[in-house]
Parts: structure tokens; sequence; C-alpha cells
């Protein structure tokens, strides 16, 4: 029997115009209305995702055309958000690869195609922008093309078919030199190459579940793709969980995807992308529901480990609870642990420190986005520097993750680039100048030597720097690196900042507060050029001896003061350093804030970059 399902994951690199795309397929599903206003990226739900203009979580949808139903599923392209693109490999049964047609393929265009050849996905590759000025959508072509054939795909895979287009402008054209119409050919290609689903109708009920959403009135819901039989409202069904015990319940509701919303359904068949409400409150990814309590766990992808670490703890500075709702350990470690409910590639442990915990992921950038979730959520909580997760050989060797790194730049921040590359221990594998004057640099280097590198190129290319990068291996350790060349300014006072003292301040650095800022014992209050930490008074006032003076002080100018993303400050901050995150302020701050406790235990302290 024939099932008239799709079911795809959308792949690409970040900035490659995967979210666009599906933005242009809802519109020619008949998804909007006619001349209705779509905002751009409709898939971008989360505020994270609009603000930083990139996904951060798998998302389905589903668009109908020609009697088919094309369940599509958007991933994110950031390195970090691998685990989301792993994860989704087992709900569908081809990808549609999107690839820039200026840039080509990129790291994380390696990373996603290599999953999805592995699992035996069918692809169709989408050229996308073909629009722009230093498009050459041909070469990109034998770009692609060249990778299939590294990445080892199977003679039917590599044979895909290639479609031309810009997903902005809504049209694809199966050449580069056909007529700019509309997504009609690319919908057509869908039916026609990607397979129907592994599905059989005739057997009892299974899916494998690969996300988790929620609902107000049901709470968790499955989501998966049907692989036999069918489901509905009362059926009895069984969770198989990975150790293979059991857990019987009952569906209370089921759900499809349509457009950018949910709809109730009275059943659902076999090959479909489902949910599934059954009231199992700590049902995970990963994990089975069955029609039978004799099925076995069905098998999910591998995901790759994670790389990187940083501590979370509470805020113990002067200034916690003012801010925050949430500020306990116990409410820090409950949201974590809601967090692994969902977001499969991390690792949250307890620490022999009360209130410490360790939270292990793929990149600085995914724990980043938890913490700035959590600060929105209420939460007050102070996070370390990213540290990577060393390893040991069969001989006790030190061994620590690396990467290989692409640097797109202009050729004249060339020397610039590869001596930032020498410091943080890289090396270079490879260097090309396009004819756009344009050099792309491919070198290996450690995890730990990424971190705060974007930062950095971006500043030496003043912006015209593009950095990825993807997991190569472990392989014994590089030696110190020193991320930080600077000290910094440290508050020696409680209080609150002070034009006087700050203007004062000005000569002997950059400041990363402002007057009328609040100011404590410990924390950053500055960048020192010169190596070590130099003590400071923010708040000192000036004591008024006659008008004159009074009215200089009035007319001082102070620099606006560098105020630092979370990102960057968790990229800024040295190992014995945290950034305090709250619901309305990220501040700067000494691990230990007493200045007297932290000379006692500076002989102590572990050597800078390992």
């Amino acid at each position: 029997m024939s099932i008239n399902i799709r079911n795809l994951a959308i792949i690409a690199h970040v900035d490659h115009g995967k979210t666009t795309l599906v933005d242009q397929l809802l519109q020619a599903g008949g998804t909007y209305r006619e001349n209705q206003a779509v905002a751009e990226r409709a898939m971008d739900s989360m505020d994270l995702e609009k603000e930083k203009g990139i996904t951060i979580k798998a998302k389905n949808t589903a668009v109908l055309w020609k009697g088919y139903t094309v369940n599509i599923v958007d991933t994110p392209g950031h390195a970090d958000f691998g685990a989301e693109v792993e994860r989704v490999m087992k709900m569908v049964d081809g990808v549609l690869l999107v690839v820039d047609a200026s840039g080509g393929p990129q790291a994380q265009t390696r990373f996603v195609l290599r999953k999805a050849l592995q699992e035996g996905l069918t692809p169709i590759v989408v050229v996308n922008k073909v629009d722009r000025p230093l498009a050459t959508p041909l070469k990109v072509r034998d770009m692609v093309l060249e990778l299939f054939l590294d990445l080892d795909a199977t003679e039917e895979q590599f044979n895909a078919p290639f479609l031309y287009g810009s997903a902005r402008d809504g049209y694809f054209m199966n050449h580069p030199d056909d007529e700019r119409k509309d997504c009609a050919p690319l919908l057509d290609k869908i039916i026609e190459y990607i397979p129907e689903p592994k599905a059989d109708p005739e057997a009892p009920f299974s899916m494998l579940v690969s996300n988790i959403e929620w609902d107000d009135y049901v709470g968790r819901v499955a989501v998966g793709k049907i692989l036999g039989g069918s489901v509905k409202k009362g059926d009895s069904i069984w969770l198989i969980r990975k150790d293979g015990s059991k857990v019987a319940s009952k569906v209370m509701k089921t759900f499809t995807y349509s457009g950018l919303a949910t709809q109730d359904s009275e059943g659902c068949g076999a090959g479909g992308i489902v949910g599934v409400a059954a009231g199992i409150e700590n049902i995970d990814i990963g994990e089975t529901l069955s029609g039978t309590p004799d099925a076995e766990p069905l098998p999910f992808v591998e995901i790759d480990p994670p790389t990187v670490q940083m501590q979370f703890s509470i805020n113990d500075g002067p200034l916690a609870g003012r801010e925050g709702k949430h500020v306990t350990s116990r409410a820090i470690r409950d949201r974590l642990m809601r967090e692994l409910k969902t977001n499969i590639s991390i690792q949250v442990e307890d620490t022999d420190t009360s209130g410490v915990f360790l939270v292990s992921a793929r990149g600085a950038m995914q724990i980043a986005v938890i913490v700035e979730t959590m600060r929105r959520e209420g939460f007050e909580v102070c996070v370390s520097r990213p540290m990577v997760i060393f390893r040991r050989d069969d001989k006790g060797n030190l061994l620590e993750p690396f990467e290989t790194l692409y640097i797109e730049a202009p050729g004249d921040y060339t020397q610039g680039i590869l001596k930032a590359l020498v410091n943080r221990k890289g090396i270079m594998e490879n260097m090309d100048t396009e004819a756009s004057g344009r050099t792309l640099i491919q070198a290996v280097i450690p995890t730990r030597g990424i971190i705060g590198l974007e930062t950095e190129i971006v500043n030496l290319t003043s912006g015209h720097g593009i950095m990825s990068h993807l997991f190569k291996e472990y392989a014994p350790h590089a030696g110190e690196i020193v991320n930080r060349t600077t000290g910094t300014l440290v508050s020696m006072d409680n209080g609150v900042a002070t034009n006087y003292s700050l203007t004062a301040l000005e000569d002997r650095g950059t400041l990363f507060v402002g007057p009328g800022d609040a100011i404590y014992i410990g924390m950053l209050v500055g960048e020192n050029p010169r190596v070590g930490d130099l003590p400071v008074n923010p708040v000192k006032e000036k004591h008024l001896d006659n008008m004159r003076s009074s009215g200089k002080d009035k007319t001082s100018k102070l620099s606006p003061p560098l105020r630092f993303s979370l990102e960057r400050a968790i990229e800024y901050i040295d190992s014995d350093e945290l950034v305090e995150a709250t619901p309305q302020n990220i501040r700067l701050r000494k691990r230990i804030l007493d200045p007297n406790e932290r000379r006692r235990i500076e002989k102590g302290r572990a050597p800078r970059g390992v």
C-alpha cells in the first residue's frame, strides 16, 4: 500500500538559508493566505533564535502538495547544536542539503551530511542564494559532489538531484539557466525522490521518541515517526525504556503538524510524524512507544560526546537575590535537570561542592544559550569559563579534543589570523586565495584555542572574517595556551560607581561599568592593559571644597563602558573568575571575592590556559 507521506529534514551550515527555505515551502503549500503578511524565519519561535538569527532547536512542520503530506524538520546549522540534527535522523527518510552558492560547503555541511549518509537517507541538494554577485552555482555543485565522494556516499546518494534558486525570493530551478518562477520544482522533486516512509501499517503500533514538546493541557508530548500500525486517543500503549523496563499508559491525545501549528487528530497512521500525549511525566528522547508490552527498544542514533564543560553555581555575591526569583541551589539543579529532558547533548553532574554543578556540552555557545534562557526565566547563577574535557589514553598520556577550523577572510588580514592561530596552538593544513581576493584557511586547533577565537577574528578582520569549526579527534595535549594577555581592574570596595572615581580610572584601562552601577569587592570593573590584576576604588566620592571643584566634576565626560554580552563575558573571564548572570545584569567577578584570601591561595592556582 502506498503511503502519501514524505518525511525530510533540512540540513545545512549556519546561515546558508534553511529556515528561510522553510518559510517559502510553507508559503507554497498554502499555509498563508494570499497577500498575508508573513514574518521572516517563522520557524524560529524562540526569542534567542530571533535575536541571534540562528536555529537552536529542531522543529516540525508540514505542507500539503498534490495530495501528499510533506513533513519537514528544520534543524540548527551551528556546530554546538549538532545533537539536534542527530536526533531527527531517525524521524525522516530524506534530507534537503542547503548550500550557499558563493561560500560552498562549510564545516557543518560536512557534519550534517555525514550523519545523513550514515543513516542511509536520500539527499536532495539545494544550491541557494544564486542571485548573489559572487555566486558560482556550478562550481559549488562540483564541490558538493567531491564532498559526497569524500564521505563515502553510496551510488544512489551520489546521484542526488540538484536544484538552484533563492529561498529569499522564492524560486528554484533544475538548472541555473532555467526560468525563475516559484518553488514548484523543489516540491515536485521532493515527491519524486524522497522515498515513502519505511513503515508497516499492518504491524503493531511502534514509535521512536525523537523529540519532546509541552502542551498546557496534557503535559509532555512525545514526537516521532510511526514505524508500525497506528495510534489514537484511548489506546493502551507501553513506554519501553532503553534498559528494557516498561510503563503502561493510555493515549490522552494525538497531534499532527500543519504549517506553524499542531492539530488534534482522531488517529495517526504509519509513516507520519506525530505527537502522542500519554500522561507519562518522565518520558525521554530515545525511548520507544509500543502497542504491545513485549516489544524491544528501538535503536537510537549515537550522539557525539560533549567536549567542553562549565561550572554552574549559586550567586554568592553581595548583590545576590536582588534581581532574580530563583536563587537557590535546589532551583538551579532542578532547572538543569529539566533541560536534560529535551537536550540530549548535554550532561549535568553534581560536584563535591554544595551548590556547584558541572554542565558538559558540544560548545560554549550551547551552554551560553542555557544560561541566557535561565536569566530570562528569573534565575541568578554564576558560571565559569568553558573548560575542555580531557581524557587519558591506555598509557596514561593526557589527551584533549581538537577541531578542524575553517576561516574565510579578505587576504589583507591573513598575517594577523595566522599569528592568532600560532598563539592558540593551531596548525595550518591548507590555504587558498580566491579570485575575489578572499583567503580560505583550514587548520587543526585544540578546542581550548577555539574559545574566544571568533571574537578575536571579528576584531582582527573588522567584521569581515567568518569562522566555523568541527570536532576532529582527541589527541595529545598541545601545551599551555594563554587566552588572555591582559589583566583586570578589581574593585576593593563596595558601593555605587561615581563619575569622579571612574574618570580617574579611565587612564588605567578600559572600564566595564558606568556611574551609578552597583559595585562590590572582587568585582571586575575594567581591563588592565598589563598582565595581572590591579586593585582600584570605583566608588570613591569627591570631597567638595568649593563651588568651582563641584562644577568641574559635573563637566567631566566618561567614555561609554564596555558592556559584555553573555557569550563574550564567558569567553573573556579567566580560570579564577566567574560571570554573574541575573535577569537584569551580567557582571564579571573573581571566584574568591576577598583579596586577602585570593593572595593566600595564589600559589596553588592552576597554570593559565590548561
